[in-house]
């Protein structure tokens, strides 16, 4: 079963805590929320939210709830981009593939990823 969706803040929120965790309410208010205008109160429904949908997890320590991630690296931005292409591009890469090509704004490194993700499709397609 796929995760609830999670929305573009909650995702710049979830990978921020990625990097400063553990951590408190009051220590991402004052990291994220004072930086992206948000009010302790916003950045504590939001990680209550995360954490209802999966994505956080907490541990109370000396009183206080620590959350971090309860995902893996990544698999948040890999649930919204599967999101993105199943809802706005009908299921189909094809549209994002051709952005990326037009835009021309690919690195070296990120062209190398590429290329080594469509040998990897290609080898799980000679397996089927």
């Amino acid at each position: 079963m796929s995760r609830p969706t999670i929305g573009d803040q909650e995702l710049v929120l979830l990978r921020h805590l990625a990097r400063h965790q553990p951590a408190s309410v009051g220590e991402i208010a004052a990291s994220f929320g004072e930086v992206h205008g948000l009010a302790r109160s916003t950045v504590l429904t939001m990680m209550e939210r995360l954490r209802a949908k999966g994505y956080l997890k907490r541990r109370q320590a000396q009183g206080v709830y620590r959350y971090s991630t309860a995902t893996g690296p990544g698999e948040a931005t890999r649930s919204a981009v599967g999101q993105f292409v199943e809802k706005t591009l009908s299921g189909s890469v094809s549209p994002f593939v051709a952005w990326m090509a037009e835009r021309g704004e690919v690195s070296d490194d990120e062209l190398a990823e590429l290329q080594a993700l469509v040998a990897q499709l290609e080898t799980t397609r000679r397996e089927s």
